[in-house]
């Protein structure tokens, strides 16, 4: 109950939050960065879908203008913010071409034209009405006054103020979507001669007022029959376009938003994106609220463009995933010499060769990553793909994936007992001393782990008696895992704490439960699917020994599910920064065992925001201020859920 309260105090805020800064974009007095409105947008979205929010337009004020209807709903885009969630999207409309323009940055403007004539020039206003600036709209560069046939339809456009046009006019507004914004509708009119329109569609037919008072309905054949032939229409109708390109595969679509991000800064206009349709015009999508045929590819706060210089295969278990070495280049504050590339699909879908011009981003300022191709140099080379894994199998290719199917590859053993040891926490067992022991033999699975003593690993070189003896005093710490800690530290491909903690949730809350599950009741899960049961059954079937060996030891137990809720239950934590003694995956998995919640954002209703900097001026620690939040460090921390640990065992 606490939690879909907690949900539902975190919806709330964000509609109001989103509809407030809507108001204030489209009035031209933004608060927020495009960045930041996109952070409480996606928030939504993976919180609430169907919010009506997602749906509705900003409205823009009246200024004292008349009001008028579109001839088509002026709804919003879907957005991509990256290449992944770009490529997802065209799994799902399967189209067999892409026209792709530039996204001005600017204010949306609907011309209506009646028999060849303009009738009116409409704002956004809220998707349905706007205003009716024709006045102002006429006297604008890129709006014919009448076209060469007797044409009836709206054209949709962006109002836009060139680059030169704000350095040499406007250089007190802070940037040139301000500027215009403030200009349009002005009841004075000055300055709109500045201003351009740049138009991107057109449809035909609408409702259109007489004069007398009654309206009248127009639906004439359109003179264009897809998206490239409506630009030329528009083009030869006297109109300024949007530039445009036609690309049959997607990955050709994330190379050339890379070399329209590389030379954006030459362009005449400001653009924050890409704007990629199906070519087929489809009037119908065209009406939805959110057209579902095309979509925003947004481009990234911060990028550079850079030399790709080697790869390197990053060797985790048994996959063998593609590292890009750079020239060196400053993003976001820091030097960046590394950056990841997904997989193997993403370096040829890109076209990526040694000496590839690239641009790379910052995602949250933490991971730089590859965004697409700038061009291949007459010197580059063809990249080297490994094809047989030190075990000597040959490695398979998925596309998504590069790995060993070995079952018995040592490297998968290996990587299971640096995933145990991380899952559970276990401090001072370092990579150093973990490779000694699996190479020599004497551990490799989990249960050998539990079978050392002190004296032998103080025999180690450079070990020493209290190192050893802190090595297992950490191993019997960490002795009785939850269920998710236990089964995930198992390191099954693609099965985490999350993952196992929703399969308990639905009643499978012990290992005999979790392994007497069928796939299809585990694939009826929220979240899990046909597949992820597959996995998580099969790999509990398969490492079923090494789990009963591991349980056989005498040492380790599973913590069994606590029955009421637990001493934490009603309980909510939330954590920011760094801790001191323990990773925050195992604190996080501390507050679940006593049955508390963990949150992943600040909203009303959390308990306790945990920190070891209360007096830090990050985003969590000033929103727990405003909301009256209970701020506390880890020592706190500790020393509460050390108090419920107490409780919940006098039990």
């Amino acid at each position: 109950m606490e939690e879909t309260a907690d949900r539902g105090a975190r919806i709330a805020e964000l509609e109001r939050l989103i509809g407030l800064h809507q108001d204030l974009y489209y009035n031209s007095r933004p608060e927020l960065s495009d960045a930041d409105f996109d952070a409480l947008w996606d928030e939504l979205v993976s919180l609430a879908p169907e919010s009506p929010v997602l749906t509705r337009i900003g409205a823009d004020g009246t200024d004292g203008f008349a009001k008028a209807r579109h001839v088509l709903p002026m709804g919003s885009q879907a957005k991509a913010a990256d290449p992944e969630e770009f490529l997802a999207w065209c799994a799902k409309v399967k189209l067999s071409e892409y026209i792709v323009e530039h996204k001005l940055d600017g204010a949306s403007l609907e011309l209506q034209y009646e028999k060849g004539r303009l009738l009116r020039a409409v704002t956004r206003g809220d998707g349905l009405i706007g205003d009716d600036i024709t006045q102002n709209a006429r006297r604008m560069s890129g709006v014919p006054a009448t076209l060469p046939s007797a044409w009836s339809g709206a054209v949709r456009g962006e109002v836009v103020m060139s680059r030169a046009a704000h350095r040499d006019w406007f250089p007190d507004k802070a940037n040139c979507r301000n500027a215009a914004n403030g200009l349009m509708k002005r009841k004075d009119g000055v300055g709109v001669e500045r201003l351009d329109v740049i138009c991107y569609d057109a449809a035909p037919g609408g409702l259109y007022d007489t004069g007398s008072g009654s309206l009248f309905a127009i639906t004439p054949e359109p003179p264009f029959d897809d998206e490239l032939s409506k630009l030329a229409w528009l083009r030869a109708a006297g109109f300024t376009v949007a530039e445009a390109e036609r690309f049959v595969e997607p990955y050709e679509v994330v190379d050339y938003r890379a070399r329209v991000m590389d030379g954006r800064a030459a362009l005449a206009y400001d653009i924050d994106g890409l704007v990629v349709k199906a070519r087929v015009v489809d009037i119908d999508d065209m009406k939805r609220d959110r057209p579902e045929r095309q979509i925003a590819f947004k481009f990234p706060l911060e990028e550079a463009t850079t030399t790709l210089v080697s790869i390197e295969w990053s060797e985790s278990g048994a996959t063998y995933t593609p590292v890009a070495i750079i020239e060196p280049v400053r993003l976001a504050g820091t030097t960046v010499k590394r950056a990841s590339l997904a997989n193997t699909n993403t370096l040829r879908g890109m076209g990526l060769m040694l000496g590839s011009r690239v641009v790379v981003v910052k995602r949250g300022e933490i991971i730089p990553k590859i965004e697409g191709l700038v061009g291949n140099p007459p010197d580059s080379r063809p990249i080297d793909i490994p094809t047989v894994c030190t075990c000597g199998a040959a490695l398979v290719d998925d596309g998504t994936r590069l790995y060993c199917p070995n079952a018995g590859c040592p490297k998968k053993a290996l990587h299971r007992l640096e995933k145990w040891l991380a899952t559970l926490d276990v401090m001072e067992f370092g990579t150093t001393i973990l490779r000694r022991l699996f190479d020599s033999g004497r551990v490799r699975t989990i249960a050998d782990l539990y079978s050392l003593g002190a004296e032998e690993l103080a025999g180690y070189e450079r070990m020493g008696e209290a190192s050893a003896a802190k090595i297992v005093q950490n191993l019997r710490t960490r002795a009785e895992p939850g269920l998710a800690e236990f089964v995930a530290g198992f390191d099954i491909e693609g099965i985490g704490l999350l993952t196992v903690e929703k399969a308990a949730a639905r009643g499978f809350d012990t290992l005999e439960t979790l392994r007497a599950a069928r796939p299809e009741e585990l694939a009826a899960i929220d979240g899990f699917g046909d597949i992820m049961a597959a996995t998580l059954s099969e790999g509990l079937k398969t490492l079923g020994p090494e789990m009963d060996a591991v349980l056989a030891s005498g040492i380790v137990a599973i913590k069994p599910p606590l029955a009421g809720g637990g001493p934490l239950s009603g309980l909510s934590f939330c954590f920011t920064g760094e801790l001191n003694t323990m990773k925050r995956s195992r604190a996080q998995a501390l507050v679940k065992s006593l049955g508390g919640a963990v949150r992943n954002a600040v909203a009303s209703g959390l308990s306790y925001l945990v920190t070891n900097d209360p007096a830090s001026g990050t985003g969590k620690s000033k929103k727990a201020a405003s909301l009256g939040v209970t701020v506390i460090d880890e020592t706190a921390f500790l020393a509460l859920v050390s108090s419920a640990g107490d409780t919940s065992s006098a039990r």
